[in-house]
């Protein structure tokens, strides 16, 4: 693996045993991050193909989101690409070229339809299309014997997300739903390291999250490129201007808070073990005029955590970066932990109040931040209230990914496939996420506190 933990600052380590921590596991972490990816959530282990010969694969959707795991899948060994599909012949020939210039000799296809019936020997096929076609594409191939990778959302329905549930279950082919964070190393030491086994946060108590995005135009298409439109009007799109922003129409996909907010929100169930209880959101098209979905929207969740309630708030903008950043953030009694792909968003604060973390220093979990310096104006009477909590200790996490955003989510996927691991985000567990983000807009038009129950996310 190409995940490193560099060694940390000197600090004040405390001499002797952990306390009650067992220092095997520290130590375990400190010799590589890349044992990261084995302590996912369990998953299924049902691959059968060699572990030796390639893997046979094909991609469906060769937009922005297909092109991205496609340059991520060429990076993995014992890999090869045989077809790829797509209605627009001008980004079908771009990703046969493409392919053809890493070595990959791929059939092109307009109709995923035809390439099921021709390509008999796939093992696995990526699935990157409008939400829209989602299901009824990864079901097609899933009821064939090819174990899926589908990008999130699973669909822009809720039937149809259950429907891939099912369909997993009754073929027992792998399906894998692209919420990537569940295999970054990073993600994965900050859940089951800091904040499942040594408990540095203390009871958790809230979180929150964000993904804003500045004003953007929308999406054009080379002049001549056009798809004639009794091809688009096959598969459902009114014009070309539809086909290119589709995430801004709802019979396609399910707007900012599916797109971006499905991110966030995964987090937030994984990290406190399901489903939320309710949520309250609001939001509104208020600023691009010909698109149907909300370009804003902000949502409260509460969830039933075994120490106690805890709401997390999540907000996605497209009208403004806000500064920038996307990350989740989950607040504890006793420290706060900052999580993004970015490692610069990445940190985690200690309380004053809260016992001294050397331990968790020396054993190479958590690493000093560089100290802010202190300004030399400062004074007493800076302090705002007497109520005013104490500076919080700065610390960040000593996990490097050093492989593209979506690597080892799919080489995960690809190593179940040969029988190594389980899925880090079955089709199963990605669907109670994904229940929290239909429930959050439904939220957004209801304009009242939609309440989930295990009926919602029961398959």
């Amino acid at each position: 693996m190409n995940e490193t933990t560099p060694t940390p600052t000197a600090g004040s380590p405390e001499t002797g045993a952990l306390s009650s921590w067992d220092r095997r596991k520290f130590l375990q972490v400190a010799a590589t991050a890349g044992a990261a990816l084995a302590l996912a959530r369990p998953g299924r282990l049902l691959g059968a193909a060699s572990t030796q010969s390639d893997l046979r694969i094909a991609l469906i959707g060769l937009g922005a989101e297909g092109k991205v795991l496609m340059e991520a899948t060429l990076k993995i060994p014992n890999v090869k690409y045989v077809a790829v599909c797509d209605i627009w012949p001008y980004a079908l020939k771009y990703g046969q070229r493409f392919l053809k210039k890493e070595g990959h000799e791929v059939n092109a296809y307009d109709n995923f339809e035809d390439l099921l019936a021709k390509e008999k020997d796939l093992d696995a096929v990526f699935v990157a299309t409008p939400d829209v076609w989602h299901a009824p594409i990864t079901n097609a191939f899933l009821k064939a014997g090819v174990h899926v990778y589908c990008e999130k959302m699973m669909s822009n329905t809720i039937e149809g997300a259950r429907s891939m549930v099912r369909t997993m279950k009754e073929t027992g082919k792998l399906l894998q739903i692209g919420h990537q964070r569940r295999s970054n190393p990073r993600y994965l030491v900050a859940k089951n390291r800091i904040i499942d086994e040594a408990h540095m946060l203390g009871r958790v108590t809230a979180a929150n999250g964000q993904w804003n995005r500045a004003v953007s135009d929308d999406l054009g298409w080379p002049k001549n490129s056009d798809i004639p439109e009794d091809v688009l009007k096959k598969w459902g799109y009114e014009n070309m201007f539809q086909f290119r922003n589709w995430r801004w129409f709802k019979k396609y996909g399910g707007g900012p808070l599916s797109d971006l907010g499905a991110h966030q929100i995964d987090i937030f169930n994984w990290f406190f073990d399901g489903p939320p209880k309710t949520v309250l959101a609001g939001g509104g098209a208020d600023y691009y005029p010909n698109h149907e979905w909300f370009d804003n929207a902000m949502a409260i969740f509460e969830y039933q955590t075994p120490q106690g309630i805890a709401r997390a708030f999540y907000q996605v903008l497209t009208t403004t970066s806000a500064g920038g950043g996307y990350y989740e953030q989950f607040m504890g009694t006793d420290g706060t932990l900052r999580m993004s792909e970015n490692p610069k968003y990445t940190a985690i604060y200690r309380e004053a109040r809260a016992a001294d973390w050397s331990k968790f220093v020396q054993a190479r979990l958590i690493a000093p931040q560089a100290a802010t310096p202190v300004d030399p104006d400062a004074s007493a009477s800076s302090k705002v209230d007497a109520r005013e909590t104490a500076e919080l200790a700065a610390y960040r996490l000593p996990v490097i990914l050093t492989k593209a955003i979506h690597q080892p989510h799919i080489e995960n996927f690809l190593n179940a496939i040969r029988g190594t691991a389980k899925l880090n985000c079955p089709a199963d567990e990605a669907f109670r996420s994904e229940i929290a983000i239909f429930k959050a807009i439904e939220a957004v038009y209801a304009q009242k506190m939609v309440y989930l129950t295990p009926a919602d996310w029961t398959v």
